[in-house]
C-alpha cells in the first residue's frame, strides 16, 4: 500500500485559496498569450520593454502558481498556452494598444488582487497576491506614466475645490429624474469616467475581434458586446455633457486593417467572458456609490444587459466546449445515493 506523502505542514488549501489561485491562473495564462504576442510584434522602443517586463511577471506568477498547487498534489488548470497563439499573423492592434493593455489589465489587478489578498489567511498564499499587488500596482503607474508622456492618457475631469465641509440638508439629494438635479459628486464622476474608459478599451478589443473571426456565429456575438459598450460610452459621455463636462474622447484607431486571427477563437471568447465579468462587477460598484436616482436606474439597466449577455456567452463556450470547469466540492448527495 502506498504511503501519502508527507508534508512539512498540514495546513490544506481552503476554497478560497483554491478559487484564488485557480482563478488567477486562468487570467494570467491569458494575459501570457496577448503579451507574448505583443512582444513579437512591438517596434515602440519605450512600450516594448514595458511589455517584456509585464510578460516576465505573469509568466512567474504562473510558475508560483504551479509550485503551489504541485505541493498540494493539486491538479494544474489547463489555462491557455502558445497553441492559443498564432505570431506568424499580422498585427492586429498598432502599438499603443499594448500599452492600453499593460495600463488596463494592471488596473483590474490591482482591484483584484486586493480583493483576492484579502479572502486568503495561508500565509504563503497570502505573501504572493500580496506581491501580486505590489507588482500590479508597479506597473500602473508606469503604465501611466508612460501613457502621460506620449499624451495618450484622458485625465478624469476637473471639478473646482469646495470652500467648506457641507452636509446634506434635503432628501431631494437623491432625486434625479425631475426638476433641478444636483450635480454629480466627485465619487459620481470618477466611476462615470472609468466606466468610460473601461468601454472604449472593449470597444477596440472587440472590433478587432470581429474584423478577424471568421466564425459568423461568434463575430455576430461579438459585434453585439462591441454594441453595448458603445452605448454605454454614449450614455455615460452625455452625462458629462449635461454636466457642461467635456466627454472623454478616444485618442485614435488602435485596429490595424488585418484580418488574420492571431488568437485562437476559445482565447477570444474567454477574453470577452472575462470583460462581461469585470464589467458586472464595476457597474454594480458604481451603482452602490451613486446617491442619484437617475445614475442607479441607469445602472440597474446596464448590468441586466450586460448579464443577458454573459449568459449567451457562457452559453457558446460550453457549446463549444472551451469552457475550463472550476474546481468543485464533493457532491455529497451523489456520494450518498450511489447505487
Amino acid at each position: 500500500m502506498t504511503q501519502p506523502q508527507v508534508k512539512p505542514t498540514n495546513i490544506e488549501f481552503s476554497s478560497t485559496e483554491i478559487g484564488g489561485l485557480w482563478s488567477i491562473y486562468m487570467q494570467e495564462s491569458m494575459t501570457v498569450c496577448f503579451l507574448t504576442y505583443f512582444v513579437h510584434h512591438l517596434q515602440d522602443g519605450d512600450i516594448l520593454p514595458m511589455a517584456q517586463k509585464a510578460l516576465h511577471i505573469s509568466q512567474g506568477r504562473l510558475e508560483r502558481i504551479r509550485t503551489l498547487l504541485s505541493k498540494e498534489n493539486f491538479p494544474i488548470p489547463d489555462g491557455f498556452t502558445d497553441k492559443d497563439v498564432n505570431l506568424s499573423a499580422p498585427p492586429l492592434f498598432h502599438d499603443e494598444f499594448a500599452l492600453s493593455f499593460i495600463y488596463m489589465t494592471n488596473r483590474m489587478g490591482m482591484i483584484n488582487y486586493a480583493f483576492t489578498s484579502s479572502n486568503n489567511v495561508r500565509l504563503d498564499v497570502l505573501d504572493f497576491f500580496n506581491e501580486c499587488l505590489h507588482t500590479s500596482t508597479e506597473l500602473f503607474g508606469q503604465a501611466v506614466k508612460l501613457q502621460l508622456e506620449k499624451g495618450l492618457y484622458d485625465r478624469p475631469p476637473k471639478m473646482n475645490y469646495p470652500n467648506q465641509v457641507e452636509y446634506v440638508q434635503k432628501t431631494t439629494f437623491l432625486d434625479g429624474f425631475m426638476g433641478h438635479v444636483r450635480p454629480l459628486s466627485a465619487i459620481e464622476l470618477s466611476e462615470i469616467f472609468f466606466n468610460i474608459e473601461r468601454n472604449y478599451f472593449a470597444v477596440i478589443v472587440m472590433l478587432g475581434f470581429a474584423q478577424v473571426m471568421q466564425d459568423k456565429e461568434l463575430q455576430s456575438h461579438i459585434l453585439r458586446g462591441k454594441k453595448i459598450s458603445e452605448k454605454q460610452v454614449e450614455l455615460f459621455n452625455k452625462l458629462l455633457l449635461d454636466e457642461e463636462l467635456l466627454g472623454t474622447v478616444t485618442v485614435g484607431m488602435e485596429v490595424t486593417a488585418s484580418t488574420t486571427s492571431p488568437f485562437s477563437d476559445k482565447l477570444i471568447m474567454a477574453m470577452i467572458n472575462v470583460l462581461n465579468a469585470v464589467d458586472i462587477v464595476l457597474i454594480s460598484h458604481a451603482m452602490a456609490l451613486s446617491m442619484r436616482a437617475d445614475l442607479i436606474a441607469h445602472y440597474s439597466k446596464i448590468v441586466g444587459e450586460v448579464m443577458l449577455y454573459a449568459k449567451d456567452t457562457f452559453d457558446i463556450v460550453v457549446d463549444r466546449g472551451w469552457l475550463e470547469q472550476p474546481p468543485l466540492s464533493t457532491d455529497r448527495h451523489q456520494l450518498l445515493n450511489r447505487r
